[in-house]
């Protein structure tokens, strides 16, 4: 079969470039070894490194080093459609770990990307999960009890789509027979599904004194007793229970609902003992008729006793959700110097683009947050929260608020298009309540910030964030009329929230030429001071180059809509993927100024990490594409280098 067209144009770009690379690779200073043994970096979640090898000078300078195939694309060849490679992989105890869009899990020598061992889970690519094939990380454990080159003295937990947690040897691969049974514990036993696929693992599990502790993905809007959102933990040695957390336990009587999950990734504060939980919204996503209050702890930040499974405090970040705002980000645990006063805290990015920063002993607002009044006037039985919170700094990094006059369009035939969707849809600024008339959701429920959270520089004190812009319409659908809007409506988003009056229909408002209705940009990335609360700076991510060849040099620089987040680096460095072109971009942390694009072989949705590995610095991404973004599907894990030799 012939090459794609993009194929034999990146290939020709390929063999341009390396004609025109005149000037031999300059020598390159060997620096210290650099590990990135965690999800995000370390286990407090800051993506920061320490290496300073390539810098605001040099790299411009960085070329492929070496490139990866997990195989995936031949071997699901179908089913990759629907996976996202949001993977970072992780570089701990010589050796760097990818987990596949499938759940195989490499390990790879980090100087050169060759395969040391593998192990495929034999995941059922027949089935279909609802939020894709998706791995975004393995976790890596060394048993401080376990004798020096002991099997499984050091692991890989693997979480898996189909509800399994897998020990692996971190040295060989074998299974660690004495971890479950013959090395798995299956996280769904007991819980009874309507059907495969309505549960999975999708982030790490984070592991804490000896205890590992695991989330789970539940899908979205189907009916209102759902799946219960329980957070489970295991012995790390054995994968014997130890306890189980319900986030909505005390959510109060006549509470009807599930979910409250935790499908974004955790993290850990070892010698506090805690592990931080990042909850989802209760069930169904836009109609809480049927669980009265505000939730209990769902959409909230939660401390947990890692030995116990007992909250020792939270901090919820929306009332009574019926948004699908849950938290989707990775809680960051750093010392904040807000206001001149440093504080161990917990920094946490949200889909309404908030960051909220929270005491990390107490919970209690490190930056105040204000409870300000909230659009009423929800559909009949909805009992909605009158204020939501509101930090004082920074401020809202996604616009809130749209009106008829701020439709964007290129023409004024589509931008009058836009106009009208928006005049006829309810809108009163944020947390305006789902109606049966259309309801406009800006941010939409992709954000502002997802799950590729943020990237927090201690020394310089600025947290770097990327954001989504986008306008969604929700419309409440009563229930004797669900099933023929889906008929009618076979290519739109109907769900039928099962035992709620009401059915929902969830659309991106988009001009009839495909273009986002709210004006751009529709990605960012931010810098904010964390000693004032003030944003540095925030410019346009990503191009419209591969979403719609040719009509960059017609919108010019707007961002795109994102999914990853940033690693920022000791030089001075952010390098981010995520944007819905095919490139790893590298910015100036202090100013802001895009310095280095490298060209991926497919989407790069995913967040980097960067290590130094035998006195070279590299920066590693999945390179895989995203199901529901529609970018280019593959199987690449690509490294950047400087290639000079090193002195």
């Amino acid at each position: 079969m012939p090459l794609p067209v993009r194929a034999l144009v990146s290939a020709s770009l390929l063999v341009l470039a390396a004609a025109c690379a005149g000037e031999p690779a300059q020598p390159v200073k060997a620096a210290a070894d650099v590990d990135w043994p965690f999800y995000g970096g370390d286990a407090g979640g800051q993506r920061y490194s320490a290496a300073a090898q390539i810098t605001p000078a040099n790299v411009t300078g960085l070329k492929v080093a070496w490139t990866y195939s997990t195989g995936d694309l031949a071997r699901h060849p179908k089913a990759i459609e629907h996976a996202a490679f949001e993977n970072t992989p992780i570089l701990a105890g010589g050796r760097l770990y990818v987990c596949s869009q499938f759940n195989r899990v490499s390990a790879l020598d980090p100087g050169t990307g060759k395969e040391l061992w593998a192990h495929d889970p034999g995941i059922d690519d027949s089935v279909h999960y609802p939020n894709d094939n998706i791995c975004r990380g393995v976790t890596y454990w060394a048993d401080p009890e376990a004798p020096a080159g002991a099997a499984c003295a050091a692991r890989i937990f693997l979480p898996t789509v189909d509800r399994r947690l897998i020990a692996l040897d971190a040295a060989t691969g074998a299974p660690c027979t004495g971890f479950g049974k013959g090395g798995t514990v299956d996280v769904g036993q007991g819980v009874l599904l309507e059907r495969k696929g309505q549960m999975q693992i999708t982030s790490p599990p984070v592991i804490v004194n000896g205890v590992i502790v695991v989330g789970s993905s539940i899908d979205d809007n189907q009916r209102v007793e759902e799946v219960s959102g329980v957070v489970r933990a295991y012995d790390a040695r054995t994968g014997a229970p130890k306890w189980a957390f319900d986030p909505l336990a005390n959510a109060g009587p006549g509470v009807k609902a599930g979910a409250a999950n935790v499908w974004a990734p955790m993290s850990a504060d070892p010698a506090r003992g805690l592990v931080f939980l990042p909850t989802s919204s209760a069930s169904p996503d836009f109609f809480g008729g049927l669980r009265p209050g505000n939730g209990g702890m769902a959409n909230s930040v939660v401390a947990l006793d890692a030995a116990t499974g007992q909250p020792r405090w939270s901090f919820q970040t929306v009332h009574h959700d019926i948004w699908d705002y849950d938290i989707p980000a990775q809680p960051t645990l750093a010392d904040v110097g807000y206001g001149g006063r440093t504080t161990p805290a917990v920094i946490q990015a949200t889909k309404q683009g908030l960051i909220f920063t929270l005491a990390r002993d107490t919970g209690a607002p490190v930056i105040p947050v204000e409870e300000r009044p909230a659009p009423q006037g929800g559909a009949p039985g909805e009992p909605l929260s009158p204020t939501q919170p509101f930090p004082i700094a920074p401020k809202p990094l996604s616009p809130t608020k749209i009106s008829e006059k701020d439709a964007y369009g290129l023409t004024p035939w589509d931008r009058g298009k836009c106009r009208e969707l928006i005049r006829g849809a309810r809108h009163e600024g944020i947390y305006t309540p789902p109606s049966t008339q259309g309801t406009i959701l800006y941010p939409f429920t992709g954000g502002g910030v997802n799950w590729g959270g943020l990237a927090f520089d201690a020394g310089r004190q600025v947290v770097y964030v990327n954001t989504s812009s986008a306008l969604h319409r929700v419309t409440l659908i009563p229930v004797d009329k669900v099933q023929a809007t889906k008929q009618a409506e076979m290519g739109k988003e109907v769900s039928a929230q099962r035992g709620a009056p009401y059915g929902m229909k969830r659309e991106v408002l988009l001009s009839p030429l495909g273009l986002p209705c709210n004006p751009p940009p529709w990605g960012q990335l931010h810098a904010v001071d964390m000693r004032t609360g003030k944003v540095l700076w925030e410019v346009p991510l990503g191009t419209t180059r591969d979403l719609a060849p040719g009509s960059q040099l017609l919108l010019g620089n707007v961002g795109v809509p994102n999914a990853g987040g940033p690693v920022a680096t000791a030089s001075g460095l952010v390098f981010i993927g995520a944007a819905m072109d095919d490139y790893l971009r590298a910015f100036d942390g202090a100013s802001g100024r895009e310095l280095w694009k490298g060209r991926l072989p497919a989407g790069g949705q995913a967040t980097p990490m960067t290590y130094v590995w035998k006195g070279r610095q590299y920066v590693v991404i999945a390179a895989g594409g995203h199901g529901k973004s529609n970018t280019k599907r593959g199987d690449s894990v690509v490294a950047f280098a400087l290639p000079g030799p090193l002195t």
